[in-house]
Formats: C-alpha cells, structure tokens, sequence
C-alpha cells in the first residue's frame, strides 16, 4: 500500500482533489448524523486549503476575521509555516495557532 503524500508535498492540483474529496466525505459523514467524523474531515480540508495559500500574504501585527466566527477577530503574532500564532482580540490570555485559511478580511 503507498503511503499518502503529506499536504506539503503535493502539487496545486492534488490538494484540490483532495480537498474536493474531503468535502464529498464530509458532506455524506453529516448526512448520515456522524459528527464526529464530520468535523474531523472538515478540519482536514481546512489544512489542505492552507497549503494553497501564500503565508507571506499574512503579517505579524495584522488583525483578521476567523472564518465561520464572524464576531470573533484574530491578531497575528507570528507565522510558522502555514499556522498563525497569536490572539483572539476578546481572549488574549491564549495564545493559539490557526491554519492561515480560516483566516479572512483583515481588519486594520
């Protein structure tokens, strides 16, 4: 059995593949009332989604929208790789990392 490519070694197309097959398998996991499941398989398009994206277009110091958490906001503290580490505005005891694609409209 091959062993499946990480997200960081595949090509443009086969994460757009891969995401196109996550959100197949998500889409039938709630059909079929697995939650769990669900949110596992949409997590995973989440990270092949940021693998897509340029973390340069990110920057330290900048706020944005969390995707599907409109009220919430996110300053960036620093980027590695393809997360960003830093704060929710309304929470900043935490620092947290989020994949850059669940990062939307910069604010400021």
């Amino acid at each position: 059995m091959q062993q499946k490519k990480r997200y960081s070694q595949m090509t443009p197309y086969e994460l757009h593949q891969e995401i196109s097959l996550l959100n197949e398998k998500a889409k039938k996991a709630e059909q079929m009332g697995m939650i769990n499941e669900f949110a596992v398989l949409e997590r995973k398009a989440t990270m092949a989604k940021a693998y897509l994206l340029n973390p340069t277009d990110f920057s330290a110091g900048e706020i944005y929208q969390i995707e599907n958490d409109p009220s919430a906001s996110f300053q960036i503290k620093y980027l590695n790789g393809v997360f960003a580490w830093g704060y929710r505005l309304n929470n900043e005891i935490k620092e947290e990392a989020l994949p850059i694609s669940m990062l939307k409209k910069r604010l400021n």
